[in-house]
């Protein structure tokens, strides 16, 4: 067995054990939406100060306002009731660190993890991979304020999305924990009334 699954379980059943949160509704209590990068120094609990039910967070590679990140936030309007959202990035995102061809290389040399030195991402070794990664958007930044500009841009122009809906753009900062507003997102976002 993994060392590592072992430990989820116990955390799990340590988190079961005092379990008292069963009874939470399922609209979001405060009635918002993050989007933001899968990130593992990011901890929106803590830099937005939630608690369990309190807001979605969806969450993926970059925090991109992809179709399916789009497709979860017109769910939780329109069935769960969120009313404000906020576009979230972050400095030293690992999206800045290649661009779709990069990727796709990659993935057609090998399928086994990279590494990324001081040119970029790398194979270890090249053991052949697949194609495929050559079809798919990737969705990498380039320049990280303007990512949260096209992004809120993005959902706002987005035919499915109620025009009422603030949408707010940040850049969190790993290195001090603050959430940056970056103003022409959050101009971009501005309820069309």
């Amino acid at each position: 067995m993994s060392q590592i699954k072992t430990e989820v379980e116990s955390a799990n059943a340590a988190y079961a054990g005092s379990f008292d949160k069963g009874d939470l509704a399922l609209p979001p209590a405060r009635g918002f939406l993050i989007l933001t990068c899968m990130d593992a120094r990011l901890d929106p609990a803590k830099y937005a100060g939630l608690a369990e039910g309190d807001a979605h967070v969806v969450r993926n590679a970059g925090g991109r306002a992809s179709d399916d990140a789009i497709r979860s936030m017109v769910i939780s309007h329109k069935l769960l009731g969120t009313r404000e959202w906020f576009v979230i990035h972050h400095t030293d995102c690992g999206m800045l660190f290649f661009d779709d061809d990069t990727m796709g290389n990659l993935l057609a040399g090998s399928l086994e993890t990279a590494e990324l030195t001081d040119e970029g991402f790398r194979n270890a070794s090249e053991p052949g991979g697949s194609p495929e990664g050559h079809f798919i958007k990737w969705h990498c930044i380039k320049e990280q304020e303007q990512s949260v500009v096209e992004d809120v841009q993005r959902i706002r122009a987005h035919p499915l999305v109620n025009p009422a809906i603030p949408i707010y753009g940040y850049v969190y900062d790993v290195k001090t924990g603050k959430l940056i507003e970056v103003e022409a997102a959050t101009d971009a976002g501005q309820p069309v009334l």
